[in-house]
């Protein structure tokens, strides 16, 4: 099973770009599970008073559980991926250019309609 960490804007596509973030990660990684680290929730809360995709969003993590952490999100994501051997889904540059730095797979979006991995498992 496929351990997937969440970051802001992953859990913000289906609402932005009606993404089915479940169906998407199925089709990819077969069965899996997910991790929702709490600095992401904090950028949520911070984006949630002017943004309805993250209103939508902090919605969504409540499905997956949040696993508490300490550090900014960025930081914390590539953490977590290389201590979790997980993927990180994210759409974010830095994020990405930090987990290919660590060799560490990622998730990001393509074409405003789909999923694609990035990395090996």
């Amino acid at each position: 099973m496929t351990t997937v960490i969440l970051d802001t804007n992953a859990l913000m596509m289906p609402f932005q770009f009606g993404i089915n973030l479940d169906l998407e990660l199925e089709r990819l990684f077969g069965s899996f599970k997910v991790l929702v680290p709490s600095p992401v929730i904090e950028e949520l809360r911070s984006l949630a008073s002017r943004n309805s995709a993250a209103r939508n969003a902090l919605r969504l993590a409540e499905k997956y559980g949040t696993v508490e952490l300490e550090g900014e999100a960025d930081k914390v994501l590539v953490d977590l991926a290389k201590d979790q051997n997980a993927v990180v889904v994210s759409n974010d540059k830095l994020v990405i250019r930090s987990l290919r730095e660590e060799g560490l797979p990622y998730v990001r979006l393509r074409s405003q309609s789909h999923l694609v991995l990035e990395g090996r498992l």
